[in-house]
Order: structure tokens, then C-alpha cells, then sequence
């Protein structure tokens, strides 16, 4: 793929334009062009420019009709959006379908021999399993059964699940949604007591577990937060029923957690009254839940996203075919966990909608090596990969060549979950897709259920840094504080909204329509009274810029801005200006309290590996720093540091190094992958004796959260 040139936007660089205190300010430099290849553009799903003007405002809302019309139907929509009720939008009214039938039944007269899941567990020793689509369909239908008739669940029910990256877990949600049962998906890291709350805020009266699994070489006794979450849910007052828990290693039980009789049952014993067992799709309302996608706030009530059937479905089949470009030929790899909306959305239902062969692997990116992602990639040729760049950073810290190694070629890779720094951008699409693949960066939320932003593989240039234009249908604004539109090709950044209502968009929060209007729409709301959509613009609570080109570059959360001296700082610009450093491996910036200038930001970095910690390391990531941003970007503090306190998903929890620059309390840090690395950072940057903790400001204490 050949680079295009692209003239810098000095408008944008200029330091000395006016900002509003409401404003972000931006000193990104503007990034030159990728093209996509002759060969992607000739099989791809979208390259005729034309369909895209069939999603211009004009045509909205029945433009998503299209996406409705990939699905099968019970009963077609007898209209396309109902804003009769303002911000709660109802999609494809009057229609019925099934999402489980979407994703298996419909599939068999075509591809019923092909292979739906690939799964691949972490001990390499171990053989990978391949679960065609006609064997989907009879595990799906027994689990179905079981649900139903042994746990007792009917339409309408909720039901947790608290499950690591094995097979199990699609099949339990496809079951589900056979059913009609709401499933709300705990990600598998988080505590027992996290799982508890989300059970007791769903009304959950069944949980459903793993007994364990691999990651990082070690054994995860998952069963015992099974006990945990019973014990929390019932203290919140909801009762669990039944505990039902997958077996690993079906016949052989491999936790220390002790059964309890009457209310845990080993689904794989269960299982063997419902053999060949087939349950009819319950036929679902487009408006019928279909899920709850719990954000992972570390203070405050989680807040559970109720997502639909209809509208979702139909948003993340859409998007899969056009943005991820699958086929069903296609072999997709999706590294995300089926914990996140990411995994429900573009590992689940959007790419199983498809009838594309999807790969779940259970372990860590980099076990037992960094080679293990290209390895699999190699042996199952892989040809689409989907990854965040928490991921990426990771495996460009532990092995940058690796790649090179192996005999792999992806024609498509995804980057998803927060900015990708261009530095990280450039080594993905040289070193990992070997400039063959096209890149989609895309920006969207748990909220939203699908990409919001992102580039169209075969139509548009790729920038690296910026997710790009707006995807099929969506109508972004950038508002700062006052609710005035920040100009694109202004240098300044505000607040990104989407002006309409989309398919994929939550329903509500579960339990709290009230707290669903006040945080996404009460904001730039003029009139509560209106039941126009363009009224009630939707707001993410994300920083962006807008170049003249129109490609959107997210900042990263709002609440992660600091204020310097009235001067209101983006801290992914920070973190990637010190990724452009070829020693320099992680970057982290959080904000200290400052008594003149407020707050200032602190830089924790750890090194790639070989490189040794010098003083000339941190003289070089303050030049850089100042170079590419300017002096009010000058760091307090540089803290090399060992690793970086990460959660099981390889996010770094940026609230606990604003809590140790701060002399705060961390906070709970038992869900993180190496909560040992907390004390080893607290010591070298506050030294052995410590003070005493401080209550610190409200936003410092919201630092960092994750939502």
C-alpha cells in the first residue's frame, strides 16, 4: 500500500490560538495518508461509492432499512424508527426475529460443515477444537433445553454469566437468546463480589460459571468467585437459585471450591437429559432486550446497558460486513473478550450473523511468548484481526520483530477501545499487517453497540492517529461547553455528539431511565419537550478534533483532561508524543495537584526490554514532550517504572498512578493482572515511609476510571 503525502495543517499546530476554557486544547501534527491495495478493494463488501449516498441525512432513518434486510425476519417492521418518546427511540417497530436463528439455524443450508468457532487454549500442547455450525446448532438447542426446563428460565428472565474465553460461553449466550432470556456477560477477570452486583442490580436468580481456566501459564480457580458472587448478591437482596458451572475438562472437576448441594450443578452432568434435545426460537419483538452490558466503572452503581434485539442485530451485521469487511470464507480473529461489548458485537453476533469462522483463544497475547498471536494466526490463516491498542503496545514492547517470523497475511486489521498513537500505528500496519492489510481505527462505546467512526476500508485513505469519518448513518458534531460547534480545520477540540439516533444505541440503562437521559442526552438538551430527534443529540462524553479533512481524532475521555494553568491538555497527546521515543515501550500520564498552576502532568513509562533506566531517558521524554507539544506540556515528574498497573485485559488503570502521585488511596486493585506492581510503583515514587493518605479532588478521584 502506497503512502499519500498530505500537507501539514499549520492551522492546527499554532500554539497561540484562542481557547475557551470549555476547550481542549490540540498539537497533534497532521499525519500523512495510507492507501488501501488494488487487491482488498477488489473483493471487498463496500466499494461503490455510491451505496454510501444512499446514508446521507436526507435518506435517514430508513437508510438502516438496509442493514435490517441482512437479517431474517418472523414478521417484517412496519416502521423504521419511532421517536414518539424521546430519548427512547424504538427501531424496526412491529418486526419480530430471533437472534439465535440469525447466527446458527440460518446457516445451515449453506455452511452447516463449516467452522463456526475455532477454539484454541492457551497450554500450546493442547489441540485446537473446531465446532462447525451444524454442531453449534445441536449444543446450542441442548444448553437451550437445559435452560429452560432444569434452571427454569423463561422469556423476559436474566440470567449472569461469569466466564472466561471457552467455547462455552457463545454457545450459553446463543442459548439465551434463543430463549428470549436477557443475558448479562461478566467479564472473567473481574472479582466475584463485581459479578454479585451486576447479578443483584439484573434480578439474576442463575448464575452460570466456569470451574477454571488457563491465562498467563497459571491456573485461575474461577469457581471460587462463584461463592463470592452468591454471598454479594444476596446481601444486595436478590436470592440465587441455581449455580450452574462448565467443567473445563468435561468429567474432571478442577476447583478447590467446594459444590453446594441443591444449588450447584455441573452443566456437563445436566447436560445428558437433553441430548438431541431442539427448541424452537422464541420469536422476539425487534424492541425485546436481548442483552445487558455492564460498564466497569470503579467508583458509583455499575450501570447496566440495556441493548435490543432488533436494532442491534441489524447495526452490528451491518457494520461487521461493511467496516470488518467478512465473508464467510473469511478466518476472523477477534483478541478482544467476550466480557466487552467489543466481544458481543464483533465476536458473537455481528461476525456469527455473517456466517464467518471466528477464533477464541482463552489465554494471555503474549503466553507463553510474543510470538503466540502470529503463530495462531499462522497455523489457522487468519485473515481478518481485530485487536485494541493495549494489545498492541504490549506486543510491540515484548517482541517488535515477531512478526516478521512468522508466514501469516491479514487483509484486514481492526483496532478498537481507545486512541491508537500514531507511532503504534505505523509499526501495526508495517511490522504486524506487513503493509499488505487494510486498518480500520475505529471509536464507539458499550453504549453505542457498534463503530460510530472509522474509515471504510475500501473507499478511504487511513491517517494514522484518527479514526476517520463517520460510519453509515451517524451524524457527528463537536460542541464545546456553551454548545457552540467547534469548526473543523479550527485546531480546537470540544466535545463529540452524534446529532440522530441509530439501531445499535442502548435502550436504556437497566432499572434507571432517568440517569440514562441525564448522562447522554440532558447535556446539550434545549428542549425536553420536543419529540424532534435532532433535539436530543447524544453525548459521549469524549474529547475530539476535527481537521479539515473530516477524519474525527478522539482525545480520549473528557474527564481525562488536565487543566494546566486554565490550558486544558489532552494526556493521550502527552502519551503519544513519548511512544515516538524508540526506547520507550508504555507511556502513562496522569495529573498531580499543583498549588500554582492546579494541575500538572506526571509521566510514568516503563522501557522495552534490554533498555536501561538513565537519567538521559528522562531528559529525552521532556524534550520530546516539549518539541512536540510546548512547555506548558512539561512534565512534574518522570517515573520509569517496571510495568504499569494493568487490568486482565491489559488496560492500563491510570486512577492508581494518579492515586500514588497524589498520595491517595489506590483503591481496590485485587482485579488487576499484577496487583504486586502497585506497591513496587508506591515505593519508588513516594519512597518506604509513607505519609498520609489524602482525600484528594473529585477529579483526580475520577481519573482514569474505567467506564
Amino acid at each position: 500500500m502506497a503512502k499519500v503525502r498530505q500537507k501539514p495543517n499549520v492551522k492546527a499546530q499554532k500554539s497561540g490560538n484562542k481557547l475557551t476554557e470549555a476547550q481542549i486544547a490540540v498539537h497533534w501534527k497532521e499525519e500523512e495518508y495510507f492507501r488501501p491495495s488494488k487487491r482488498f478493494i477488489a473483493q471487498a463488501n463496500l466499494s461503490d461509492p455510491a451505496f454510501v449516498k444512499k446514508f446521507s441525512e436526507k435518506h435517514f432513518p430508513e437508510c438502516f432499512d438496509h442493514y435490517a434486510s441482512l437479517l431474517d425476519w418472523d414478521k417484517p417492521w412496519r416502521k423504521t424508527l419511532d421517536t414518539s418518546n424521546p430519548p427512547f427511540w424504538k427501531w424496526f417497530v412491529g418486526g419480530k426475529l430471533n437472534a439465535c436463528y440469525n447466527c446458527v439455524d440460518r446457516h445451515l443450508a449453506k455452511h452447516r460443515n463449516k467452522a463456526a468457532l475455532i477454539f484454541v487454549p492457551e497450554p500450546e500442547a493442547e489441540s485446537a477444537t473446531v465446532i462447525t455450525y451444524q454442531e453449534l446448532y445441536k449444543r446450542v438447542n441442548e444448553v437451550a433445553a437445559m435452560l429452560r426446563d432444569f434452571a427454569g428460565l423463561k422469556t423476559g428472565d436474566r440470567v449472569t454469566i461469569h466466564m472466561p474465553m471457552i467455547p462455552e460461553l457463545p454457545i450459553t449466550m446463543l442459548a439465551c437468546a434463543r430463549l428470549g432470556v436477557v443475558h448479562s456477560v461478566v467479564f472473567g477477570g473481574f472479582s466475584g463480589e463485581a459479578c454479585g452486583l451486576r447479578a443483584a442490580d439484573s434480578g439474576s436468580c442463575v448464575l452460570i460459571y466456569a470451574d477454571g481456566y488457563h491465562r498467563n501459564g497459571k491456573w485461575v480457580d474461577h469457581k471460587a468467585s462463584a461463592d463470592i458472587a452468591v454471598r454479594t448478591a444476596t446481601k444486595e437482596g436478590q436470592e440465587i437459585d441455581k449455580v450452574l458451572v462448565w467443567q473445563r475438562y468435561p468429567g474432571k472437576y478442577t476447583s478447590d471450591s467446594p459444590m453446594a448441594a441443591g444449588r450447584d450443578f455441573f452443566i456437563n452432568d445436566v447436560l445428558k437429559n437433553y441430548r438431541r434435545q431442539i427448541v424452537e426460537p422464541v420469536s422476539q419483538d425487534a424492541e425485546a432486550p436481548l442483552f445487558l452490558m455492564y460498564t466497569s466503572g470503579t467508583t458509583g452503581k455499575p450501570k447496566g446497558c440495556q441493548h435490543r434485539t432488533g436494532g442491534y442485530l441489524a447495526y452490528v451485521i451491518g457494520t461487521a460486513r461493511y467496516y470488518q469487511d467478512i465473508h464467510p470464507e473469511d478466518v476472523y480473529w477477534c483478541m478482544a473478550d467476550i466480557g466487552w461489548i467489543t466481544g458481543h458485537s464483533y465476536i458473537v453476533y455481528g461476525p456469527m450473523a455473517l456466517a464467518a469462522t471466528s477464533v477464541l483463544y482463552e489465554g494471555a497475547p503474549q503466553f507463553p511468548d510474543a510470538g503466540r498471536p502470529w503463530r495462531i494466526a499462522e497455523r489457522l490463516d487468519v485473515n481478518i484481526f481485530h485487536t485494541s491498542p493495549t494489545a498492541i503496545r504490549m506486543l510491540r514492547k515484548a517482541g517488535g520483530n515477531e512478526p516478521k517470523i512468522y508466514n501469516y497475511h491479514f487483509k484486514h486489521m481492526t483496532t478498537v477501545g481507545e486512541p491508537i498513537e500514531p507511532e503504534v500505528w505505523k509499526w501495526y500496519y508495517q511490522v504486524v499487517g506487513k503493509g499488505e492489510a487494510v486498518i480500520v481505527d475505529t471509536w464507539w462505546q458499550t453504549e453505542t453497540g457498534g463503530f460510530l467512526c472509522s474509515t471504510k476500508p475500501a473507499l478511504d485513505l487511513m491517517k494514522p492517529g484518527s479514526a476517520g469519518p463517520a460510519v453509515l448513518g451517524i451524524y457527528p458534531v463537536i460542541w464545546d461547553e456553551n454548545g457552540h460547534e467547534v469548526k473543523a480545520g479550527s485546531g480546537n477540540a470540544g466535545n463529540i455528539c452524534i446529532r440522530n439516533p441509530w439501531p445499535g444505541i442502548m435502550q436504556t440503562i437497566w432499572g434507571d431511565p432517568q440517569r440514562f437521559v441525564t448522562q447522554y442526552y440532558k447535556k446539550y438538551n434545549k428542549n425536553p419537550k420536543s419529540k424532534n430527534w435532532r433535539d436530543w443529540p447524544y453525548y459521549a462524553a469524549d474529547g475530539a478534533v476535527l481537521p479539515a479533512d473530516g477524519y474525527y481524532r478522539i482525545l480520549g475521555r473528557v474527564d481525562d483532561v488536565i487543566n494546566v494553568a486554565g490550558h486544558r491538555l489532552g494526556t493521550k497527546e502527552v502519551e503519544s508524543a513519548c511512544l515516538t521515543i524508540p526506547e520507550v515501550a508504555e507511556a502513562a500520564v496522569v495529573p498531580a495537584v499543583d498549588e500554582v498552576k492546579g494541575r500538572v502532568p506526571v509521566v510514568y513509562i516503563s522501557l522495552k526490554p534490554g533498555v536501561p533506566t538513565t537519567k538521559a531517558i528522562e531528559d529525552k521524554v521532556t524534550s520530546t514532550i516539549e518539541t512536540m507539544i510546548g512547555k506548558i506540556a512539561r512534565p512534574k515528574t518522570i517515573h520509569i517504572v517496571p510495568d504499569m498497573p494493568k487490568t486482565r485485559s491489559g488496560k492500563i488503570m491510570r486512577r492508581v498512578l494518579a492515586a500514588i502521585s497524589n498520595h491517595m488511596d489506590t483503591g481496590d486493585i485485587t482485579t488487576l493482572a499484577n496487583p504486586d506492581i502497585v506497591e513496587q510503583i508506591r515505593e519508588l515514587v513516594q519512597g518506604r515511609n509513607v505519609g498520609p493518605l489524602r482525600e484528594g479532588p473529585e477529579d483526580i478521584k475520577r481519573f482514569g476510571d474505567e467506564r
